[in-house]
């Protein structure tokens, strides 16, 4: 009897740690292969038409679109999708430190940026131009000099203008995109700096129409990637498929005409692993 009562508890201690052991598989990894976790991706989210945080919690444009339809290749749904806010400034860190699976955010693919992180794409060619006022004089890039340009701390763009282009230029960066479009509304900075599909973004929105204007410079390619953590090469080449299918079955082509309209005359889609000087 005493024997019966040893193998009987066993037994119940052997199922309640199968049961337990069945449970703790449920918690989904960062694979997408079961259905009940979570994958954070980095967006930005002051950006019309690219990445918007809305008043009601949702998100918006066009890079949201990228990341979700390579979320959706790699096995989560939207409800599944966390996105998390990542500043130009803070873009390698938070792939470095784990905080986010991967980046869609403007993220243009650079050599100084490679050599700390890795990208997948490119799936968009913008050009950094400048955003002045409606009435500005300011027409081509030597103008800026002795002017107050304006663009976002972590940004490559301001440094290509002060470098290159006008180096009397009076440089101000501010964390956001969204500070510099007030400052060019004030008239504390003359022209705001970054790519295209960013400017032309801001340009479109309802309380900025008629007041700003695109100078229609093409002052460098930016290839635009999915920035991934440095060394995940399994996850680069799904990325890269997911990215492949979504121009080959049409829906990059509609999120950028839902997301740009007729505002932003955009380049054809670029092919992954082709970057354009």
């Amino acid at each position: 009897m005493k024997l019966s009562k040893v193998v009987a508890a066993s037994a119940a201690v052997l199922a309640l740690t199968a049961t337990a052991t069945a449970c703790g598989s449920d918690n989904k990894d960062d694979s997408g292969s079961s259905g009940g976790g979570k994958i954070k991706v980095g967006i930005k989210y002051d950006q019309p038409g690219l990445g918007l945080k809305q008043p009601d919690g949702s998100f918006s444009g066009f890079d949201v679109d990228v990341a979700t339809y390579v979320a959706k290749e790699l096995g989560y749904k939207p409800s599944q999708i966390e996105f998390v806010e990542t500043k130009s400034a803070d873009r390698e860190n938070a792939l470095q430190r784990g905080d986010v699976k991967f980046i869609a955010a403007t993220y243009s693919i650079t050599d100084e940026r490679k050599a700390k992180v890795d990208f997948a794409g490119p799936y968009l060619l913008a050009h950094q131009d400048l955003l002045v006022k409606a009435d500005s004089d300011i027409t081509k890039g030597t103008d800026l000099n002795g002017k107050k340009l304006c663009s976002v701390t972590g940004s490559t763009s301001a440094e290509n203008v002060k470098n290159t282009i006008a180096p009397k230029a009076n440089l101000r960066k501010y964390s956001g995109y969204s500070e510099c479009i007030a400052g060019l509304q004030s008239g504390a900075v003359d022209a705001v700096t970054t790519d295209d599909s960013i400017l032309a973004g801001f340009a479109a929105q309802d309380k900025y129409k008629g007041q700003f204007k695109l100078a229609g410079l093409k002052l460098s390619n930016e290839n635009y990637g999915v920035g991934i953590k440095k060394g995940d090469s399994a996850l680069e080449k799904k990325i890269n498929a997911a990215l492949t299918k979504m121009v080959g079955d049409g829906a990059w082509e509609a999120a950028v005409k839902k997301n740009f309209g007729t505002s932003y005359k955009n380049e054809p889609a670029p092919k992954v692993g082709v970057i354009v000087k």
